[in-house]
């Protein structure tokens, strides 16, 4: 596998992308999300290889179920697929245009970004949301999944093909690193002269190597502890349908969430009672020592927490727990703790409301909403490329608009400079 002849077989189809017809690009589209439901049987026989390996490898259920296809969510993809032809194409949109007193007409034009190389673990429906996005904005891109999902990627690899090719776009505006080599991912992070944007989907080691050794821009997301803290204020009744469909709806997910904040005033009252809610679904509590004594006998599964626990993201069926004072202690533990992901205030107090949303440094603030809502197409994005959790060019769900760029345009009159 050579990959700098994918850079430029990638860079060309990137040329030929930039200036395709929307039509063009949404019957490629289309295509993708009827081969997905045509070759349901056997995207599905794959991943079953995949989940069998994981399984004999010893993979949590957790992880296991991050590997997971079955029809219904194989129908969701499909779904999303058909929600992004009807999101409008960013590219080619004025985002705003004034005349100078010269007499020329300036405005900025989005444009793509060009070669999008995405390094990921886990979830093979990451191969189609970043094919679909990156097809829709005139993007090429590079993609590079886990040994985990190897034949469920090689299937749904097959379906972008076939697609790309009946609708006439080149077949290199998606590729795929079929060789798990480290070595191969040390080579794409260099290859600044055909890719333009790195975006890493995985723990903390693949940020950081990502960060460290990439020529290329690196996107940093998918990665922080969320929080939900519960005010004194809070309807406690409802902050239980809320914290049991953060913590256990989708445990694995990257918005999950991680830490418990909970008000001195309230922990008495609303500890035993989350305590009995999440016996049911088996979370295991990890408390501070005040937490500890409110849940001892009450919590199925309970020990006191330990150093490096609340920098810990679980994606699991564990969850941190700690007794706080007010608002600022809960701030205060999250800028300590990575808050950079999705965080929530369970309150009926408007100035700790607003106090919550602007101290956390969150990509995504919810007040009296689940963290899960963090997500692309809950955003109405049509699906996602990434969650990016740092603070420069794109924050949160990334989308359409957050994968492309801008030009300057200037119009007049065969205008010279003064």
């Amino acid at each position: 596998m050579n990959l700098q002849l994918m850079g430029q077989a990638a860079q060309q189809a990137a040329f030929e992308l930039a200036t395709a017809a929307t039509e063009q690009k949404n019957r490629a589209l289309a295509v993708i999300a009827d081969e997905l439901e045509a070759n349901q049987d056997v995207i599905l026989a794959a991943n079953a290889k995949d989940i069998a390996a994981a399984k004999e490898a010893g993979m949590t259920d957790a992880l296991v179920d991050r590997l997971l296809l079955n029809a219904e969510r194989l129908a969701g993809i499909a779904n999303d697929v058909r929600n992004v032809i009807s999101l409008n194409d960013p590219v080619g949109a004025e985002l705003d245009s004034k005349v100078l007193e010269n007499g020329m007409r300036l405005s900025r034009r989005r444009v793509p970004l060009g070669v999008v190389g995405v390094i990921y673990e886990a979830r093979p429906n990451v191969t189609i949301d970043i094919a679909a996005l990156c097809l829709k904005t005139g993007n090429a891109s590079i993609l590079r999944g886990g040994r985990e999902t190897f034949h469920s990627n090689m299937e749904l690899v097959k379906v972008i093909q076939v697609a790309l090719e009946k609708a006439g776009l080149p077949t290199a505006s998606v590729q795929y690193i079929e060789k798990p080599d480290r070595e191969l991912v040390s080579q794409l992070l260099k290859m600044d002269q055909y890719v333009d944007m790195i975006i890493p989907r995985g723990g903390a080691g693949l940020h950081k190597m990502c960060k460290e050794n990439s020529t290329i821009p690196v996107i940093i997301g998918g990665f922080g502890i969320s929080h939900v803290y519960v005010d004194a204020t809070a309807d406690l009744s409802r902050t239980l349908d809320v914290v049991e469909n953060a913590k256990v709806q989708r445990p694995s997910a990257c918005n999950a969430l991680d830490t418990l904040l909970v008000h001195e005033k309230v922990a008495e009252a609303f500890l035993p009672r989350l305590a009995e809610r999440l016996n049911s679904s088996n979370v295991d509590m990890v408390a501070d020592e005040n937490a500890y004594e409110l849940l001892e006998g009450k919590a199925a599964s309970l020990r006191r927490v330990a150093e490096g626990d609340y920098d810990t993201e679980w994606l699991s069926f564990t969850l941190g727990i700690k007794i706080v004072k007010d608002v600022e202690e809960a701030i205060a533990h999250m800028r300590k703790h990575n808050a950079s992901h999705s965080d929530a205030i369970m309150t009926n107090d408007l100035m700790a409301a607003e106090r919550f949303v602007n101290a956390a440094g969150s990509a995504a603030v919810y007040v009296n909403a689940s963290t899960r809502f963090t997500d692309g197409a809950q955003f109405g994005l049509g699906a996602e490329v990434a969650v990016s959790t740092q603070k420069l060019h794109a924050r949160g769900p990334m989308g359409l608009e957050e994968l492309t760029s801008y030009k300057w345009v200037g119009v007049a009159d065969y205008l010279p400079r003064a």
